[in-house]
């Protein structure tokens, strides 16, 4: 089958599209690109998934208009690598996340981006909205990558941990030679969330994150500062778990932003706070070090995040790059053969990283005809 999967995460950058040809387990990258959002349409989501705007009118009105920008991105990746639209059986979407809470009293998550309106468009069936019914059977709705992580990177005698470094950053452990009940995923911690926020808002949103890490990699780590953000409660959590805006987006960050240090200094400690965040979880959760890490996600392409994991872990670290998959292109990968499991009556979720009761197939099916 021959599937594009389509992500766009915490960070509310854009589209992430993918094409991809899946034989069994056999997964072929063969297209990827990213379609960003308008300024004034991810200042529309930020707001509502910062709770600043939630009306009914307006989240009903982005679920729309999100639907048509993954619809278009579909369209214009197969244009732009001269791939038709008609060889395409497939698409799976994450959409945009505005809201997840799978600790509340009443427990709930949201993704936005109309399939039915992906599925119009495109002439594809289109499966979305995976999460939901992992969180009915007592799951946390996430993560959600660990069963492609399984498919694309099990070993049968090395333990690999595959660490996603997106707006919050989660691994998935992957035990040497054993089955899918064996994978262990859950989230870290921040990924770029805090570190983009801080390059947002002292840039005066000329910058809307760090390239390359160049800016971090001039300041200084403010350890005092640094011990205070790893007090956080969520690092102390057993897993399963999952986390996102609602406790490491603007509000956490804004504390963080007065404090009277440089814009250097406060994206090295930000930065920091990433990588010590997730070797303090390796070091509490996994029931041993890996033999391998291999990363994806933006965080990835940061030199100065990527050598503070090298220093502070002996593991040896390698990029999804290495394995023929574009370490941008990962999660949209995933969705496609998240969806292509869906189709085929394949449970998806992995129940020892969600928390979920059992083994289930996940997302919603919206026919194209």
């Amino acid at each position: 089958m021959r599937i594009v999967g389509l992500m766009s995460g915490t960070s509310a950058d854009g589209v992430d599209a993918a094409v991809v040809d899946i034989n069994k387990n056999k997964v072929k990258l063969l297209a990827f690109d990213t379609f960003e959002y308008s300024p004034q349409l991810r200042k529309n989501i930020l707001d509502i998934a910062e709770q600043k705007t939630c009306r009914a009118a307006d989240i009903s009105r982005l679920n729309f208009a999100i639907g048509e920008v993954f619809a278009d991105a579909v369209i214009k990746l197969c244009r732009k690598n001269k791939i038709n639209l008609k060889t395409i059986d497939l698409i799976g979407s994450h959409g945009q996340t505005i809201y997840h809470n799978p600790k509340g009293k009443i427990r709930s998550t949201l993704q936005i981006g109309e399939p039915s309106v992906i599925a119009y468009k495109t002439g594809k069936t289109c499966v979305a909205d995976f999460r939901p019914k992992d969180m009915a059977a007592g799951g946390q709705g996430a993560p959600l990558v660990p069963f492609a992580d399984y498919w694309l990177f099990k070993h049968k005698r090395k333990n690999r941990a595959v660490q996603n470094i997106g707006g919050i950053a989660n691994v998935t452990y992957l035990p040497a030679g054993t089955g899918l009940k064996k994978t262990i995923a859950f989230d870290t911690g921040p990924g770029n969330m805090i570190i983009d926020r801080i390059a947002t808002i002292f840039s005066k949103g000329k910058l809307h994150y760090d390239k390359d890490g160049k800016i971090a990699a001039k300041g200084k780590v403010n350890k005092k500062l640094l011990d205070e953000m790893m007090r956080h409660p969520f690092l102390r959590k057993l897993p399963p778990k999952s986390t996102g805006r609602e406790e490491f987006g603007a509000a956490y960050t804004g504390k963080f932003i007065k404090r009277s240090i440089s814009f250097e200094d406060m994206l090295a400690t930000a930065t920091a706070f990433t990588a010590d965040s997730i070797v303090d979880a390796y070091k509490k959760f996994l029931p041993s070090m890996p033999d391998e890490i291999i990363l994806c996600g933006g965080g990835a392409k940061n030199k100065t995040l990527v050598k503070m994991l090298r220093q502070n872990i002996k593991s040896k670290i390698l990029l999804t790059d290495d394995f023929g998959i574009n370490s941008d292109a990962k999660e949209a990968v995933s969705f496609a053969i998240l969806a292509y499991a869906a189709i085929k009556g394949i449970a998806n979720n992995v129940p020892g990283a969600t928390g979920a009761k059992k083994s289930l197939v996940l997302g919603k099916v919206i026919p194209a005809q």
